[in-house]
């Protein structure tokens, strides 16, 4: 036993702090898997874990990070050796299970998922919950029968982790694809370069709108919520589907039964937290298949697990592109 690098967020009178420094390997939680921390990722709620701005963090001294990809040092899991590259998302790792933000980290191997083949470490964080969480929404449009010949999709808060993958995902399959963004000047050769065929600014989803607008796109991905959602809904063609998968504007839903009672559009909600195995498996197998390395790349940069916590407020201000990787090993 002995000590390792990691971020540690702590809590006393004054509120919440977030430190970087050592971590004695014998604090670490129950679990029958030892990992070697080699990459993770930003996601937005690592950023709410980092700053205290939403109750995300269950227990103190936290490690956040709720994703990371390494090599296992010591197993007592039936499916896991020594030697074995593994992922990890979701499960409360970050949250009330010690996360990924370090050089270590012990959890249950029911929880892992062997690195897909055709994927080294940094590129299965460069997916990470975002695109993992892409992947599902994709899914479970499909599995509602949805197809690109039903119409559009659009993807909201199409420069972030998850709508960046999601552009990427639904081009891939032949979506013609609307991607919403609040910087769309800005950001448009970059989600042109994903696939986007059309780039929209979110200020036409933003405010309070009409119970049913014109119909204009048969699915969507929505990782905004709040008002935003509630217009996608309200422009879903009939028997449209949207799957719901974030809040960045709120978790509040202001809308009526309008969409679904008039125009048979279901909302289809994405938990990619406890996804049970056997859906996280093909969703990563899928991931591994059908999403472009290239533009994965593309789409990616990569800091240094020293780094990370000056990152915690960008997110959450909606300053960051595509995905960061956190090199950690």
């Amino acid at each position: 036993m002995g000590t390792f690098k990691a971020w540690i967020v702590d809590k006393a009178e004054g509120g919440q702090s977030l430190r970087f420094g050592d971590f004695d390997e014998a604090d670490l939680m129950d679990g029958d898997v030892t990992v070697r921390v080699t990459h993770s990722t930003l996601n937005y709620k690592d950023g709410l874990a980092m700053t205290g701005k939403s109750p995300v963090v269950r227990r103190f001294p936290m490690i956040p990070g709720i994703d990371f990809a390494g090599i296992v040092e010591t197993s007592d899991h039936p499916e896991y050796k020594a030697g074995d590259a593994v992922v990890l998302t979701g499960w409360g790792v970050g949250e009330n299970h010690l996360g990924a933000y370090a050089e270590k980290a012990r959890v249950k191997g029911e929880w892992l998922v062997p690195l897909p083949a055709g994927l080294s470490q940094a590129q299965a964080m460069a997916v990470g919950t975002a695109g993992y969480t892409a992947m599902l929404c994709l899914m479970a449009l499909e599995r509602h029968g949805l197809t690109p010949s039903d119409g559009p999709a659009l993807v909201t808060g199409a420069s972030g982790g998850v709508g960046s993958v999601a552009v990427a995902l639904l081009a891939r399959a032949g979506w013609h694809v609307v991607a919403s963004t609040g910087r769309a000047e800005e950001e448009a050769d970059y989600l042109r370069g994903l696939g986007a065929a059309e780039v929209m600014d979110r200020a036409e989803l933003g405010k309070p709108g009409k119970p049913l607008a014109k119909e204009r796109w048969a699915a969507a991905i929505d990782a905004v919520g709040s008002t935003t959602l509630a217009n996608v809904l309200a422009a879903t063609k009939a028997d449209g589907a949207v799957a719901a998968c974030g809040l960045a504007q709120g978790m509040d839903l202001p809308t009526s039964v309008a969409p679904f009672i008039l125009r048979g559009v279901s909302l289809l909600g994405i938990n990619s937290v406890t996804t049970p195995q056997p859906k996280r498996r093909e969703a990563w197998a899928r991931i591994a298949r059908d999403l472009d390395l290239g533009t994965l790349a593309s789409m990616t940069r990569e800091v240094p697990l020293a780094e990370v916590g000056r990152l915690a407020e960008e997110i959450l201000a909606g300053r960051t592109r595509g995905r960061t990787v956190v090199t950690v090993g």
